[in-house]
C-alpha cells in the first residue's frame, strides 16, 4: 500500500471516530436507536480504516496521529456543536497532547516512519 493511501485512511478512521464519539452523547446512554447503530457503525468504519493504515504506518505513530487529532477535532466539535467552552487547562492540556504527537513523529527514532 502507498504511503499516502496509508495516511488517508488513517484520516479516514480519524474522521469516522470523531464522528461516533459526537454520536455517542445523541444515544443518550443507548436508547435511541439510530444514533447507536449510526455511532457503532462510524466505530467500526474508524477502527477497519485503521487497521489498513496500519499495514504502512507503524502502531505507535498511527495510534498517536489517531489519538491527539481525535482529541482535539472532538473538542472543537464539542464547543462548535455542542456549545461546551474548554477553560485555560483544558487547552493546555490539548496542546501538551499536539506536543507529543509532534514530537514522537518528527523527533524520535524509536519508530520508523
Amino acid at each position: 500500500m502507498n504511503p499516502l493511501i496509508a495516511y488517508g485512511a488513517l484520516a479516514i478512521a480519524i474522521v469516522a471516530e470523531v464522528s461516533g464519539s459526537s454520536l455517542l452523547q445523541k444515544t443518550e446512554q443507548f436508547t435511541k436507536l439510530w444514533p447507536t447503530l449510526a455511532m457503532a457503525l462510524c466505530f467500526v468504519v474508524s477502527l477497519f480504516f485503521l487497521s489498513q493504515a496500519l499495514k504502512v504506518i507503524p502502531l505507535g505513530v498511527a495510534y498517536a496521529i489517531w489519538g491527539g487529532l481525535g482529541i482535539v477535532l472532538t473538542a472543537t466539535v464539542s464547543v462548535v456543536v455542542f456549545r461546551m467552552s474548554l477553560d485555560f487547562w483544558a487547552i493546555v492540556g490539548i496542546a501538551m497532547i499536539v506536543g507529543g504527537v509532534l514530537v514522537m513523529n518528527l523527533l524520535s527514532h524509536s519508530t520508523a516512519h
